[in-house]
C-alpha cells in the first residue's frame, strides 16, 4: 500500500495581459518510465497545451466577453473587450475559478469565491476593467450556489443552498438595499432566469420529492408573489421534468422559453407565463434538443445531441421553418447567438481538439502558445444489453504505440454524472491511454442522456447495478471480438465513474486486472451523511429514500459491501475538500483495503471534486497511467 499527498498551486501572471505558455523544460520532471529525454510526451502537450472556454457576451455590452481559460496553468476567469481586444485575466487562485458571469451591463464581472473547491462560499464581483473584488451580495451568508440571475441596473436574484436551510432565494436590490428572501424550501431548487424588464423570476424546484424531475415556478421579483406554476410530474406522481431555458429577450415579454419530457426526450416549448399559452415548435429531431433565443426574440438556436454527437440549427418563429447551420461531424461543447446573427460555438471532436468558432468560418478565440496534439478518431459500436441497445465508443491506439493487432489491453473508462454522456468531443485522459497502446472504450450505460427518457431514467432503486450490467454487456463485446485482451482490462472513472469502477472491481471480482477511481463513492451511507444537501434529495431519489429508510438498497449499492471480494489492485485519488464525494467515506474503503491486505494506492490532494490546476492534473494522470502499466502493461 502506499499513499501520498499533493499540494496543488498555480503560477500567478505579471500583467494584465493573457501571458504565452511558458516553453517546456528539455527534460519534463517526472517523466513516464520510456520517454524520450528531451521530449514532451504528446499526452502532456495535450493537457499543458491552453484551453479557452466559450465567452459568455454582456446582454446590454456585447463587446463584452468573459471566458475560462487555463493560459496561466490553473483556470480562472478572463475579461475580454471585443472593441480594443484586450484580454484581462479576473480571478487568480490557488486552486482556480471556473463559476462566473457578467452584469448585464457589462460592467461586472461576478465570480463565486469558494475555499480550495469546496464550493462553499460567497458572490465577488469586480469591475470589468480591474480593480478590487468585494462582495456582491453583502448580507448573505455563505453557502453552496443554486443559480443566479442578474437584471438591469444592478439587480440579482441569488439561490442559495445550505445543510440547515434547504434552498432559498434572495433579492438584491439594484440600489444596494438589504437582500430578502423570496422562496425557501428543504428540497433542492435553483435560480432559473429574470424577465427581461426584472419584474418575474423562473424557479426550478423539486418540493415534490424528485430530484430529478424539476417543475417550475415563476415569482414576483417585488415580493415573491406566485405568477404562475408548471409541474410536469403532477405532484412527484410522474417522471417528466421541466427546465428553464430563459425568458424572451423583449422588454414586456412574458414568455418562457422551456425544456419538457413529454415525449420521449428533452424538447423545447415556449410558455407565456402570464397568459398559459404553451407552444411547441415543430422541431422533429431525433435525440435530446435543447434551445435558447436569439438576441432579437425572433427565433431560436436549437442544439441536436443525439448518439453521441452534435448538430446546430436556427428556427424562425414566425415561419416555422427550421434551418441546419454548419456543423463539422463531432460535438458541441456550447453555442450562443451573437446580436448581428450569427453563432458562436466550442467545437471538437475525438481526434481533434476544441476550438470557438463561428458560423462565419472564423476562429473566434485562441490562446498563445503550445497547441495540443490530435488523437484518434472513435468508432461506434452497439451492444445488444439487458436494458436494450448499449451505444460505446471504441478508439484503437495509434499504429506504432502497439506491438501487434491484438488482443489489446483496454480500458474501460467511465463517464461520471450519471446524467451525461460520452461524445465524439476531445479528451486528454482517452488520447492517454491510448499513446501508451491500450484500446479505450466508453460506455453510455443507462442513465446517460442522448438516448431517451426512459433510458436516462432508468437507474431507481439498484444504483450501480444497473449500470455495471450495460458496462458488462461492452467487456464481453470486447472480448469476445478479439480486441481487448482479457487479461488486460482497466477500469477507470472519476465521480460517478469513480464509484462504478468501486462497484465494478467488488461485484465483478474476475473481470478487471485493475482499477482506477478518481473521487468516487466508496462507503454510500456514509457518503450520504457528508455530502452537499443537494445531493441527498438526488440520493432520495434514485434509492427511494434515505439510508435510514432504505438501508438493504444503499448497502447493495455500496462499494464497501463488497470489498472483501476485490482483487485487483486499486488506485484511488480524492480532493481533501470535496463535498460532492467527500473524503471520510474514501479513508473508510481505503482503511478496510488496508485492514484485508489488498493491493492498493492512494493520493489525496489540495483541493475539491477534482482539480482546476493543470500541473496536479498531469501529476494525477501520471501515477494513473504508471500504475496501470507496471500491472498489466501497454
Amino acid at each position: 500500500m502506499n499513499e501520498t499527498t499533493g499540494s496543488a498551486s498555480g503560477s500567478t501572471p505579471e500583467s494584465d495581459a493573457v501571458p504565452a505558455v511558458p516553453a517546456p523544460s528539455p527534460t519534463p520532471s517526472g517523466s513516464l518510465p520510456g520517454a524520450i529525454p528531451g521530449a514532451l510526451p504528446d499526452w502532456e502537450k495535450r493537457y499543458r497545451a491552453p484551453r479557452v472556454g466559450l465567452p459568455e457576451w454582456a446582454e446590454d455590452a456585447p463587446d463584452h466577453s468573459l471566458y475560462v481559460s487555463d493560459v496561466t496553468g490553473t483556470y480562472e476567469l478572463y475579461a475580454w473587450d471585443r472593441t480594443t481586444g484586450e484580454r484581462r485575466q479576473v480571478t487568480d487562485r490557488p486552486n482556480g475559478t471556473t463559476d462566473g458571469t457578467l452584469s448585464r451591463d457589462g460592467e461586472w464581472v461576478w465570480w463565486f469565491s469558494d475555499t480550495n473547491g469546496d464550493e462553499f462560499g460567497v458572490w465577488m464581483r469586480q469591475s470589468f476593467g480591474g480593480g478590487d473584488d468585494i462582495p456582491a451580495a453583502p448580507g448573505l451568508d455563505p453557502s453552496y450556489p443554486a443559480g443566479l440571475a442578474l437584471g438591469a441596473g444592478g439587480l440579482a436574484v441569488v439561490g442559495r443552498s445550505t445543510d440547515d436551510e434547504g434552498t432559498t432565494v434572495h433579492v438584491v436590490p439594484p440600489d444596494g438595499g438589504e437582500p430578502y428572501e423570496i422562496y425557501r424550501h428543504e428540497e433542492s431548487a435553483g435560480v432559473g432566469d429574470l424577465s427581461e424588464d426584472g419584474t418575474l423570476v423562473v424557479i426550478e424546484h423539486t418540493e415534490h420529492g424528485d430530484a430529478m424531475h424539476s417543475a417550475l415556478r415563476v415569482l414576483r421579483v417585488a415580493d415573491g408573489s406566485v405568477v404562475a406554476e408548471l409541474d410536469d410530474t403532477e405532484g412527484g406522481t410522474r417522471e417528466l421534468g421541466l427546465d428553464s431555458l430563459g425568458f424572451a429577450p423583449v422588454p414586456g415579454d412574458t414568455r418562457l422559453l422551456v425544456g419538457h419530457q413529454r415525449e420521449d426526450r428533452w424538447l423545447p416549448m415556449i410558455w407565456d407565463v402570464a397568459g398559459g399559452e404553451q407552444i411547441a415548435p415543430a422541431i422533429d429531431l431525433p435525440g435530446d434538443v435543447q434551445a435558447e433565443w436569439y438576441p432579437d426574440g425572433s427565433a431560436l438556436l436549437v442544439v441536436h445531441d443525439f448518439r453521441a454527437r452534435s448538430e446546430m440549427f436556427r428556427y424562425d418563429l414566425a415561419d416555422g421553418t427550421l434551418t441546419a447551420l454548419d456543423t463539422p461531424r463531432g460535438s458541441v461543447g456550447g453555442a450562443t447567438a451573437r446580436p448581428d446573427g450569427t453563432v458562436e460555438y466550442l467545437w471538437s471532436s475525438a481526434a481533434r481538439p476544441p476550438v470557438v468558432r463561428s458560423t462565419t468560418g472564423a476562429v473566434v478565440l485562441e490562446a498563445p502558445g503550445l497547441r495540443a496534439p490530435e488523437s484518434v478518431p472513435v468508432e461506434d459500436v452497439w451492444v445488444d444489453g439487458p436494458g436494450g441497445r448499449i451505444h460505446a465508443l471504441v478508439q484503437r491506439p495509434p499504429a506504432g504505440a502497439t506491438r501487434g493487432r491484438g488482443p489489446l489491453p483496454t480500458v474501460f473508462e467511465i463517464h461520471g454524472g450519471p446524467t451525461w454522456h460520452e461524445s465524439d468531443s476531445f479528451a486528454a485522459g482517452p488520447a492517454a491511454w491510448l499513446d501508451h497502446g491500450f484500446v479505450v472504450v466508453r460506455v453510455n450505460y443507462r442513465g446517460s442522456t442522448g438516448y431517451g427518457r426512459e433510458w436516462t431514467d432508468a437507474l431507481k432503486h439498484r444504483v450501480g447495478l444497473i449500470e455495471l450490467e450495460d458496462i458488462a454487456a461492452v467487456r464481453e463485446w470486447a472480448v469476445s471480438s478479439g480486441l481487448a485482451d482479457p487479461a488486460r482490462l482497466v477500469l477507470t472513472g472519476g465521480s460517478w465513474g469513480g464509484y462504478l469502477t468501486l462497484l465494478g472491481l467488488g461485484t465483478q471480482p474476475d473481470a478487471w486486472a485493475v482499477g482506477i477511481a478518481a473521487v468516487p463513492v466508496a462507503d454510500y451511507p456514509t457518503a450520504y451523511a457528508d455530502e452537499m444537501e443537494a445531493l441527498k434529495s438526488l440520493d432520495r431519489t434514485l434509492f427511494g429514500g434515505s439510508p435510514t429508510e432504505v438501508p438493504e438498497r444503499y448497502a447493495a449499492s455500496s462499494p464497501l459491501t463488497y470489498v472483501e471480494k476485490v482483487a485487483a489492485p486499486v488506485y484511488i485519488s480524492a480532493g481533501m475538500n470535496d463535498p460532492r464525494c467527500p473524503i471520510r467515506q474514501i479513508d473508510n474503503y481505503v482503511e478496510r483495503l488496508r485492514t484485508l491486505d489488498k493491493p492498493h494506492e492512494v493520493y489525496r490532494y489540495d483541493a475539491g471534486h477534482g482539480s482546476l490546476v493543470v500541473e496536479e492534473r498531469i501529476k494525477q494522470v501520471r501515477l494513473e497511467l504508471a500504475f496501470a502499466l507496471r500491472h498489466v502493461g501497454g
